[in-house]
């Protein structure tokens, strides 16, 4: 199990460039966390998920506190998500919420079944 988390630096983008960017990210992997590293809420749904051998090609950890685009990103993820706030856990390009959806997911079982189905665990 790998965790590829995105820290490299990153240049100020257009609006239509940063959802390009979120929508293709939200496709390229089966889960898909938008976090922020000083976020305990992120920081519950990272270990959530932590605990779930999920297939590291298809894990991806997007943290937003040291992109310089992340206003307009939360923008975007509040338009398609109903939600600005971090973390946003996408599994099979859905959006199940954040951290405290995670958890509850995790704790009535349904969170492993949505893995499975996705095929996201190894």
């Amino acid at each position: 199990m790998g965790l590829k988390v995105s820290q490299h630096q990153i240049p100020i983008v257009s609006d239509e460039e940063n959802k390009q960017f979120v929508d293709s990210t939200i496709n390229s992997a089966k889960v898909v966390i938008f976090s922020k590293t000083y976020c305990p809420s992120s920081e519950s749904a990272k270990k959530v998920l932590s605990n779930y051998p999920i297939k590291s090609d298809q894990y991806q950890v997007i943290e937003l506190d040291n992109n310089p685009n992340s206003n307009i990103i939360q923008n975007y993820l509040k338009l398609i998500t109903g939600a600005k706030t971090v973390p946003r856990v996408f599994i099979c390009g859905r959006c199940i919420g954040g951290g405290d959806e995670t958890i509850a997911l995790d704790k009535c079982g349904d969170l492993v079944k949505l893995l499975a189905e996705c095929e996201a665990l190894q």
